[in-house]
């Protein structure tokens, strides 16, 4: 299997409002960065995007070692709430609706095919990948405003 360290982020102007989410794929020495928006979005659906956008740019199965700044992505899958809450019928444990169903069940789907390993990080705070992630998820947000 393929070592991939994968960088992501997501931004959101309003919350909903337009976001953007930007990612870093690195492999063997090579580099490669994607990035996309909504108009109409949140904070968390555009870190979750720019998860499933880096594990769907992997044309086989990998060892993915993935750095976020969103404690909700992370916590979600490492603390097991994902598939909890599917396994729930997308309900959280107070009953109440779990946020972003769709985007969840992608992500989960994806992680079955790669070896993910989830790393949180600090945003803001000068990691450069990080920092990188950031300025291609504002482009992002800044072409998908009204």
């Amino acid at each position: 299997m393929k070592i991939v360290e994968a960088f992501t982020d997501g931004a959101c102007s309003g919350n909903p409002g337009p976001g953007g989410y930007g990612v870093i794929l690195r492999c063997e020495g090579r580099e490669k960065e994607l990035s996309g928006g909504e108009a109409d979005t949140t904070n968390n659906r555009m870190e979750l995007m720019g998860v499933i956008t880096a594990l769907e740019a992997l044309k086989y199965p990998c060892k993915v070692k993935i750095t976020t700044d969103s404690k909700y992505v992370v916590d979600g899958i490492t603390k097991g709430w994902a598939k909890s809450w599917r396994s729930k019928g997308w309900k959280k444990s107070d009953g109440k609706p779990a946020l972003n169903p769709d985007l969840w069940e992608r992500l989960l789907d994806l992680l079955e095919i790669h070896d993910a390993e989830f790393f949180w990080i600090k945003g803001h705070a000068g990691h450069p990948e990080n920092e990188r992630c950031d300025a291609l998820a504002v482009e992002q947000r800044d072409k998908h405003r009204h």
